[in-house]
């Protein structure tokens, strides 16, 4: 009988918050730009809705939970 090499899981909620681009940097969006959004500067709020690259210590953790690229 012939091993079968078991499928490996997404982490659905890591699929939903990171992407891949094409060279395998992982993006990210950021934080705090979901409500109480009147204190906050409207250069902060700009900022916020850009997204960003994974910090270096972090992706090996992502790419963990993302064995397909997503």
């Amino acid at each position: 009988m012939a091993k079968v090499k078991l499928k490996l899981k997404t982490h659905k909620g890591a699929a939903k918050r990171f992407k891949l681009t094409k060279k395998g940097k992982v993006i990210r969006g950021h934080a705090f730009a979901r409500h109480i959004l009147t204190s906050k500067a409207s250069k902060r709020k700009r900022k916020l809705d850009q997204t960003t690259t994974v910090s270096a210590a972090d992706v090996r953790h992502v790419r963990a939970m993302l064995p397909y690229g997503r």
